[in-house]
């Protein structure tokens, strides 16, 4: 990790996340695309974590984050930006840039729908187990 890079602090708030969208795939079989609003409040953060073997593309809608994904340079991405997680990505860092601005991203997930089906929303989000007591909001449904 490079000097200038935060390391997770359990302290910080975390985000909010709203349900945008749920759509079955007809031309992917057993496939459905989830849309998130991911609110994040000043100086808030989440756990290092992964996301249920979905694909994910990330755009921010508002404000500033700080992005880390596997062993790659943390990147700030600020209104517009978008990024792209394989499956199986390791997100390690996922901060709202500003302690004084909100922070407000969409995350679209192409996942298997059983996962859905069987975990929730919740299970699109999985905490490195180190953190598992820093839990993220459960989304509203």
């Amino acid at each position: 990790m490079a000097d200038n890079e935060p390391v997770y602090d359990k302290s910080r708030r975390r985000p909010s996340i709203r349900p945008l969208y749920h759509y079955p795939l007809v031309n992917c079989p057993g496939k459905c695309a989830i849309g998130l609003i991911v609110d994040f409040p000043p100086n808030a953060s989440t756990p290092p974590h992964r996301h249920g073997g979905a694909s994910v593309v990330g755009y921010v809608m508002s404000g500033t984050t700080l992005n880390k994904m596997n062993d790659e340079p943390m990147k700030t991405l600020k209104q517009g930006d978008t990024w792209y997680e394989a499956p199986g990505c390791h997100h390690k860092i996922s901060a709202n840039a500003s302690a004084t601005e909100p922070m407000t991203l969409l995350a679209t997930f192409v996942v298997d729908s059983k996962v859905i089906e069987e975990g929730g929303f919740e299970a699109l989000v999985q905490i490195d187990e180190e953190y598992r007591d820093a839990e993220i909001p459960k989304a509203d449904a």
